[in-house]
């Protein structure tokens, strides 16, 4: 457990961060892996396959990790006043909540795989591969959700580097199991999917049996847990804006999706790479983000709203620097990063085209970030939702759709950028009206110098 509310705030924040980027990108190595592997061993249509799985698993799950995101906050608030019980008390209920949660969304989820692929018009000789993907994805929710569960809650307690080791043995498992299920077994695009469950599950065994033994604050004794409402509703007020945000996010990723599945399997597969491409390019902007957003719960909580506009500088300089050189990385060798998924010439043609248009606007997606981080760690979720919604829904998809059908799918490549831009002129603006700061769950303590 690390305490944020004193020392250098870009010292901490970065130190803070480091550990948190370095597991996300493991983990998305293990995502990138998973599919070179398919891309290249079972071919270009399963390759656009786990593509178009990816926007239905996250629209699925987002209310959800929304809510967690709330109690995340409010862990975080909780701990820098001091309050362990209410801490405790916080963790138990959200491990309760996502239990459930995972449950129901497994048994509403896989007999639906069929029809939303159809809903987004996937073609049809996509939809076996991506059906089975998508079924036994879902089938692994609960490992899902514990994992990532455990992981939040020590972030918001300070503490971003246990997760790290999980994650790694986490991702070397998966690799070593895709490589086996699907290069040795046979299994096809079914061995990845099989792949993932199994390593996610063994990570949050291996977290669980190692916390219950070394954590002060989270055990897992389940006969002691016990659902605290006023804890939940608070988690529920910061967190719903933002899992309505996600939803409603994730729904305009299917709409795009849609979109791009009009142009057929060469433009779904070379989307596909190239989001995975860009997924680990943004990692820096959203984990620094993250970091400090709980940087902000914690001053927050303890009484040091000075030291937050200071942590928003230092972020936004050590974060703007870090994509220029990501940009800078992904322009000049977008064709080779394309082609590390797939031979045919026209997916890397595509995959490559996207990575120059949107790597090219990263700073803004950098700075939009750094702003919604220290809303996110005020408790002031409800007109970021707003802010994004419009982005993505009054600017990106209908720029997406309309500059398709004259630019093919280029056009869909720069509704990105377009997105980003009205995002952070609005966050910006709202940040200036100071409003969030009066958004705090707990009573701020007396601050001590």
């Amino acid at each position: 457990m690390k305490e944020l509310t004193r020392g250098n705030e870009a010292r901490l924040i970065f130190n803070f961060a480091m550990p948190m980027l370095l597991g996300n990108l493991f983990q998305q190595l293990y995502n990138i892996v998973d599919t070179i592997i398919v891309g290249n061993f079972l071919g270009k249509e399963a390759l656009a396959a786990v593509g178009a799985s990816f926007p239905i698993v996250f629209t699925l799950i987002s209310l959800i990790i929304g809510v967690a995101s709330g109690g995340t906050i409010v862990i975080a608030q909780y701990f820098g006043a001091g309050d362990h019980a209410s801490v405790k008390r916080a963790i138990h209920t959200m491990y309760i909540f996502l239990t459930i949660a995972s449950v129901v969304l497994t048994m509403v989820g896989i007999p639906l795989t069929d029809e939303i692929f159809r809903l987004i018009r996937l073609p049809e000789e996509i939809m076996p591969e991506a059906t089975t993907y998508l079924a036994i994805y879902l089938s692994g929710l609960i490992a899902f959700f514990g994992f990532n569960t455990t992981s939040a809650i020590l972030r918001g307690l300070g503490d971003s580097k246990t997760p790290l080791y999980f994650l790694m043995i986490s991702t070397l498992f998966n690799i070593g199991l895709d490589l086996l299920f699907i290069l040795v077994f046979k299994w096809g695009i079914a061995g990845a999917a099989v792949a993932t469950v199994v390593s996610q599950t063994g990570a949050f065994l291996t977290a669980v049996i190692y916390l219950n033994r070394n954590h002060k604050l989270i055990d897992f004794n389940l006969p002691q847990y016990r659902f605290d409402k006023k804890i939940f509703w608070q988690s529920l007020r910061i967190g719903l804006p933002t899992g309505l945000q996600h939803t409603f996010v994730s729904l305009g990723m299917m709409a795009i999706m849609a979109i791009v599945n009009t142009f057929g399997t060469n433009v779904i597969a070379g989307y596909a790479a190239a989001m995975r491409i860009d997924s680990l390019a943004i990692l820096p902007a959203m984990n620094f983000s993250a970091a400090l957003a709980t940087f902000v719960g914690q001053n927050i909580g303890a009484g040091r709203p000075d030291r937050v506009r200071r942590g928003l500088i230092a972020t936004l300089l050590m974060s703007s620097a870090v994509s220029l050189i990501v940009m800078v990385v992904v322009i000049f060798f977008k064709y080779q990063l394309i082609g590390m998924f797939t031979k045919d010439p026209e997916v890397i043609r595509i995959g490559a085209e996207y990575l120059l248009i949107v790597s090219s606007f990263y700073l803004l997606f950098t700075a939009m970030f750094k702003i919604n981080g220290v809303l996110r760690g005020a408790g002031d979720t409800i007109i970021p939702m707003f802010i994004t919604l419009t982005s993505l829904w009054v600017i990106r998809i209908p720029f997406a759709w309309l500059f398709s059908r004259s630019l093919g799918e280029t056009g869909i490549w720069w509704s990105v950028p377009a997105g980003w831009g009205v995002g952070l002129l609005l966050s910006f603006l709202y940040y200036l009206t100071g409003n969030w700061k009066t958004k705090a769950v707990v009573k701020p303590r007396v601050a001590n110098s």
